[in-house]
């Protein structure tokens, strides 16, 4: 029911610039779902991450990220996928969210109106490409640096959103597996990418 997992990870590493970070992730279906108490965050955390997820990928004419609620899944992958190297990072971009908000606006992210919000994640996501492009250089023979912590959101807002029920059958065209073959089908120039 999900975008193809090799397609997913190519269309994240080219909009984060930079690779998925947690192969665990790609797993994760198979284990069984945990509540968010048995996650290193709470419910407001997971409607932050909501709110967040909402300005990367706004409901439009299809869902949003608060439909898919990728609060609750990065909840969840941030604490059973990530290397605690990687949960420090991603904690990192959420209080640089945080602390942005306050020193840009004089005010909490979730009190922003829907323009502050997209010019304040547009400016760490500028950030973070910079940072990104020093780590790659800096790092060019050693192992793969760590990405900036707005990465890290970025990458589980998109890996969530289009491997949920939301974003794989209202977002993607889905055909239902098995189906049959048509190597003659009709492309429309606007039309959806497809899930499998």
């Amino acid at each position: 029911m999900s975008m193809n997992r090799r397609e997913l990870l190519k269309m994240i590493a080219a909009a984060t610039g930079t690779a998925f970070v947690s192969a665990n992730a790609m797993a994760y279906v198979t284990l069984p779902m945990k509540t968010i108490n048995q996650t290193a965050f709470s419910k407001d955390d997971v409607a932050y991450f909501n709110e967040v997820g909402e300005v990367i990928i706004p409901r439009t004419d299809t869902p949003g990220a608060k439909d898919a609620n990728v609060g609750y899944m990065m909840a969840v992958m941030v604490t059973d996928c990530y290397t605690p190297a990687q949960q420090a990072a991603f904690k990192e971009g959420i209080a640089s969210i945080k602390a942005l908000a306050k020193s840009t606006y004089g005010k909490d992210f979730l009190l922003l109106n829907t323009d502050e919000r997209t010019r304040l994640l547009a400016t760490l996501n500028d950030e973070a490409d910079v940072f990104n492009r020093k780590a790659k250089l800096a790092n060019d023979d050693a192992e793969k640096p760590m990405p900036h912590g707005f990465t890290l959101i970025k990458q589980l807002t998109l890996f969530t959103f289009f491997t949920s029920k939301e974003g794989a059958n209202k977002v993607l065209r889905y055909v239902a597996i098995p189906g049959r073959y048509d190597g003659e089908m009709p492309y429309k120039k606007g039309d959806r990418a497809w899930a499998t």
